[in-house]
């Protein structure tokens, strides 16, 4: 049988509240019912309790009452006796009647019928005119039996209203441990029904977050569905719907993004060629001051050829395109090779380059190794002052290799270094150079660094004046390691 929970996220927290609090009110419905009664059948207990012990000093004080006047008469003679007598009995037989109800739950209905029997044959006796003294000394000598029948009957109806305490104690006691064990078996009953209603509540809102956070992260390919209440589904069908047009519009960036970058390829390729031909006196010799130009132009066209390749690789991972090729090769070769591409920029700006290197080997994409390298130190040529220092570390770790770029520049402040990463972020920072950055250098470094399940960090080691990159690319299997003599 499928149960039909409400459709309706207020409905569902109205049902849900129902149904945890339909077993309380009951229990505390029950709790108050079976007080009240316990309750009543105290206050009549103590009603009869007193009624009876009032009824048996009236008892015994009437029989006393007769029997005084009885002996009275034995010495006396005085006929007025024998009508106190008479009216003692009456009384006598009143009372009885009076706790007739209480002597029948008792079950001393025939003790007490036998007790007025006996009272009513002493008067009888004694009303008799020809009484002899001995006659009368055998009725008065029937009181002290009936002295005792009445304390039989005082005691059978003193036993009764303790049978009667003893079992509203049992009964009190027997409603506490049922409500003990209503309450045991609710507890954990109440907590069972809120953790169902409170996962048919908080599951779709943890979807629904997790699909925030997907989308605050770039995460476009994952379709949303959200399974729930009705007004969660309406809410996730509409994060589906801006899921979709973030998608769009990522793509068309992406697509603009690497047409502009071949556009771009074209006319800065022929500039580069151009240039070129010029330094290689293909057009004539070139003076000292001409070469000079020459080589600032080839020295920021590669800049521009650089700023394009990272727009059409971050295009290209931003489209989950491309794919790692693993090989083998000596980390310290590329770091020089990446130095030497870049020593007309350190040239231009007197900047020293400390490379503090191991000769390792290392396995990994070394295009993107290369990529890594290049954009970050042409990002700390960029914020690096004239005449400053830029250090490059490498070394080996057991299951990784680290690498690590520091600088003298004016470093990076607290409240931008959590958006670095991102994609065409730029801090306030002027930068140095002829051609300024896109802002997703860094970002392709991050996109390289998780292709390879590494990490990249901005640390605050107190080394370096300006910025402290440190990066970690883990290693799947060992490398041989090895020292390489450096290409001179």
């Amino acid at each position: 049988m499928r149960f039909h929970r409400p459709r309706s996220l207020n409905g569902l927290i109205l049902v849900g509240f129902g149904f945890v609090a339909l077993p309380l009110l009951v229990a505390v419905i029950w709790a108050l019912f079976s007080l009240d009664r316990v309750a009543e059948q105290s206050e009549l207990l103590v009603t009869t309790g007193v009624s009876a012990a009032e009824n048996n000093r009236r008892l015994e004080q009437q029989i006393s009452s007769l029997e005084r006047v009885a002996r009275q008469y034995q010495v006396l003679k005085n006929p007025d006796s024998l009508q106190l007598m008479a009216q003692d009995l009456q009384s006598l037989e009143s009372q009885l009647g009076d706790m007739a109800p209480l002597l029948e739950r008792a079950n001393a209905s025939d003790l007490a019928t036998a007790i007025g029997a006996s009272a009513r044959r002493i008067v009888a006796a004694m009303s008799n005119p020809s009484l002899d003294e001995q006659e009368l000394a055998a009725a008065i000598a029937r009181f002290p039996p009936l002295r005792q029948r009445v304390t039989r009957l005082t005691g059978i109806l003193t036993a009764y209203i303790d049978l009667e305490l003893n079992t509203l104690q049992a009964q009190a006691r027997g409603a506490q441990r049922y409500s003990a064990w209503l309450v045991a078996a609710l507890v954990p009953g109440t907590l069972i029904l809120v953790l169902i209603f409170t996962v048919l509540v908080a599951r779709p809102i943890r979807h629904i977050d997790r699909a925030i956070g997907q989308l605050g992260e770039s995460g476009f390919s994952k379709p949303i569905d959200i399974r729930g209440p009705t007004d969660l589904e309406r809410l996730g069908r509409q994060l589906e719907w801006l899921r979709l047009r973030l998608l769009e519009l990522a793509q068309e960036k992406n697509k603009f993004l690497r047409h502009m970058s071949h556009e771009l390829k074209t006319p800065l390729a022929n500039i580069r060629e151009g240039t070129e031909l010029l330094l290689d006196g293909s057009v004539g010799e070139l003076e000292g001051p001409q070469r000079e130009v020459a080589d600032i132009l080839r020295m920021n066209g590669l800049k521009l050829q650089q700023l394009i390749e990272n727009l059409l690789s971050f295009s290209a991972w931003q489209a989950k395109s491309e794919v790692l090729t693993l090989t083998d090769f000596p980390l310290r070769a590329q770091v020089i090779s990446i130095a030497r591409s870049q020593r007309l920029a350190l040239k231009a700006a007197n900047i020293q380059l400390k490379l503090e290197v191991d000769d390792i080997i290392v396995n990994a994409d070394q295009d993107k190794i290369r990529t890594v390298l290049d954009n970050l130190l042409s990002n700390a040529i960029k914020f690096t002052p004239r005449g400053g220092l830029i250090t490059i570390r490498a070394s080996r770790t057991p299951r990784s290799f680290v690498l690590e770029f520091g600088d003298t520049g004016p470093g990076i402040p607290d409240e931008e270094s959590p958006r670095i990463f991102e994609a065409f972020f730029q801090g306030r920072r002027e930068q140095g150079g002829q051609v300024g950055g896109t802002g997703i250098g860094l970002s392709v470094v991050l996109e390289c660094i998780q292709a390879h399940d590494g990490s990249v960090e901005l640390i605050d080691s107190g080394e370096f004046p300006g910025a402290h990159f440190r990066i970690h690319i883990p290693q799947k299997h060992d490398v041989a390691q090895q020292k390489l003599a450096a290409n001179g």
